[in-house]
């Protein structure tokens, strides 16, 4: 078995890939262990065999640099959606991407059967404002075709200067025929925290993403909004969450948890293998929680719902949440490019691997009753894309044996800009909360 480097400092850091966003593990390393293995030698041995091939014998002059590069983008395309390649120019920019210093259009993709695919858009950015919806395939960014791009790629297509625009053409299930749609870049916002009072003494807090300082935006929404009354019952709303830094998950649970296991990562390499707990800090949040999540709650989003649901913090309501569980390392190359690569799984503090599973609500209310837009309402193959949609994608490591909740496939909507008595009323999963919370805080003033 090929190892592929030694033990080495582990850093936490986030990036932004395909507009998803994902907690990262650094791996530096400085040494490579190599493999003595004949068959590893044998495969190499036909690589170079072809390469030379190639030199003697293709057409035109070959750059032996570019086409090595290309082999070894077919590597790591060959292993799952989100590991991948990253040519020199394609790391440098993630690196000022971890920095959270981006402009773009605000959504996450994915590539789903070699087709450039919207998971979800960014609340209150310009993708968002133009009525992007999960599930709409992406066609052509400028006229260029997007079917033979990398997610790197693509979003480098996608991204541009504050002010400028891109021309997207987007199919979406239904239509006949292609739409181009023009959108101006903008700064995607990073205040990820929207609170209000539902009504006297319930409290509803949207988190829209982690970012660097979601946990205090949170903290901070706690002790003003008591100033509109004491607070019965939080709704905590993770919907359309793609997720975001994995410290910030780890913080904003905490908020919520004395003690215990928050998430933990398990992979093959021991630097893998990480562990999140609570910790006692005199916090007095005691009040009820229901956590809304659906289709496009996803990665950091799931942590703090599985974490909530396993230590019977909150109550989950919802749709089976996205299914992205699992840790890429970016690993440096002395070239200057690097890999994003797969190492490790979430795990919930029960166990639970979140990968291309999700997490399955306490309280199933079908996203398809949530503010669905009226043009939609009779298109029934509309649906959420999901982790264990997208091809290569890997197994949650538990036996194949083991039963696993398949929901039902739904459709995707966009998100209400603000909650009011309208929005209420067609908003079947918070007006469920709303219904639940009240019903808990009756039950506990019966048993005092």
């Amino acid at each position: 078995m090929m190892n592929f480097f030694s033990k080495k400092k582990v850093v936490i850091s986030t990036a932004i890939i395909g507009g998803i966003f994902l907690a990262l593990v650094t791996v530096q390393y400085n040494s490579w262990v190599s493999a003595s293995t004949k068959d590893i030698y044998k495969d190499l041995e036909i690589f170079a065999n072809v390469l030379n091939i190639i030199q003697n014998n293709y057409v035109d002059e070959v750059d032996s640099q570019t086409v090595v590069a290309g082999a070894i983008k077919g590597m790591l395309d060959a292993l799952d959606p989100h590991s991948s390649f990253l040519k020199p120019e394609d790391f440098k920019e993630l690196q000022v991407e971890t920095k959270g210093e981006f402009t773009g259009i605000g959504i996450e993709i994915t590539m789903k059967d070699g087709v450039l695919t919207v998971v979800s858009p960014i609340e209150e950015t310009p993708a968002f404002e133009k009525g992007i919806k999960a599930g709409d395939k992406i066609i052509k960014i400028d006229k260029d075709l997007t079917k033979d791009l990398t997610l790197v790629e693509a979003v480098k297509k996608l991204r541009g200067p504050k002010g400028s625009s891109v021309t997207i053409s987007i199919y979406r299930e239904g239509w006949s025929e292609l739409k181009d749609i023009t959108i101006v870049r903008d700064v995607i916002p990073i205040h990820s925290v929207k609170a209000k009072t539902l009504e006297p003494g319930y409290a509803y807090i949207r988190v829209t993403n982690f970012q660097t300082q979601t946990s205090k935006d949170l903290e901070k929404a706690l002790h003003d909004l008591p100033k509109e009354g004491e607070i019965k019952g939080l709704v905590l709303d993770l919907r359309n969450n793609p997720g975001g830094l994995l410290e910030q998950a780890v913080k904003v649970s905490d908020i919520f948890l004395d003690e215990g296991l928050i998430v933990y990562t398990k992979g093959r390499i021991k630097d893998q293998n990480l562990t999140f707990s609570a910790h006692r800090d005199g916090k007095e949040f005691k009040f009820p929680i229901v956590v809304l999540v659906n289709e496009g709650t996803a990665s950091a989003s799931e942590i703090v719902a599985g974490a909530l649901q396993d230590h019977k913090r909150a109550l989950i309501l919802g749709a089976q949440t996205f299914g992205k569980g699992s840790v890429q390392t970016i690993i440096p190359m002395e070239n200057g490019s690097g890999l994003r690569l797969t190492t490790a799984r979430y795990y919930t503090p029960n166990g639970i691997s979140i990968q291309a599973k999700g997490i399955t609500p306490d309280v199933v209310v079908p996203s398809r009753l949530a503010y669905a837009p009226p043009e939609d309402e009779k298109d029934e193959k509309a649906w959420y894309l999901k982790e264990k949609d997208l091809k290569r994608h890997i197994t949650n490591g538990e036996e194949e044996s083991k039963p696993t909740d398949e929901p039902a496939k739904k459709e995707g909507a966009a998100e209400p800009e603000g909650i009011n008595n309208k929005q209420l009323a067609k908003d079947a999963q918070l007006n469920t909360a709303l219904l639940l919370l009240k019903g808990l805080n009756v039950f506990s003033v019966d048993k005092k």
